[in-house]
């Protein structure tokens, strides 16, 4: 069964919201002011403590620091999906299971990562993550599929999920702005739940 991640979590009305979809996978977004998604360690903290144990945590950042990850694991958050370049000493450095985001222009470091045991998994995102767009999706025919999970991001709604999944050979879906409100404000319950129910149709 395919997997689906809910990104961007910022309200304990959404962790409901997620819960009751039965996705795999919960995304908050830390230590990343620019998002009008980012949301502190203490709520994040908060935020895991209502989800349901089967759902599994995810911290989304960009170019976190060592200090950071450690704020990141104490809070107990059970994977941390990392934007942008990260340095082998850093990599080693890392406690929990990261899953490695990739946009459109940076897939040609994906070998160094697909050779790392602490990297779990992939996202392939569009060349601006949280931007709501979609992108070629045949640039991912040359990526090699091993035996880490790689989900789709970029643009995914209830609407486009499903003929993205015929486009690529992905385990799972991944989305943010494409389950909010129409006014770009909160997730949308009905949202959510149609597009947990149509990636796992897939």
């Amino acid at each position: 069964m395919s997997l689906v991640k809910i990104c961007g979590i910022t309200e304990e009305q959404e962790v409901e919201y997620v819960n009751e979809a039965g996705a795999d996978f919960m995304g908050m977004v830390m230590f990343f002011p620019k998002s009008k998604r980012n949301i502190t360690v203490e709520k994040a903290s908060s935020l895991i403590k209502i989800l349901n144990p089967e759902i599994t945590s995810v911290a989304v950042t960009v170019e976190p620091t060592l200090d950071q990850i450690r704020e990141i694991e104490a809070a107990g958050i059970q994977m941390i999906q990392i934007h942008g370049d990260v340095s082998e000493e850093l990599l080693q450095e890392i406690r929990i299971p990261v899953i490695k985001a990739f946009n459109v222009h940076d897939l040609s470091s994906y070998e160094r990562y697909h050779q790392a045991d602490i990297v779990k998994g992939y996202i392939f995102d569009a060349q601006t993550p949280g931007s709501g767009k979609t992108f070629n999706w045949s640039v991912l025919s040359d990526i090699p599929h091993d035996e880490k999970f790689a989900l789709l991001a970029g643009g995914l709604n209830p609407d486009n999920v499903a003929e993205a999944f015929a486009a690529t050979h992905v385990d799972g879906a991944d989305t943010s702005s494409g389950v909010e409100n129409d006014t770009g404000i909160g997730k949308d319950r009905e949202k959510i739940l149609r597009f947990v129910a149509n990636v796992k149709k897939q």
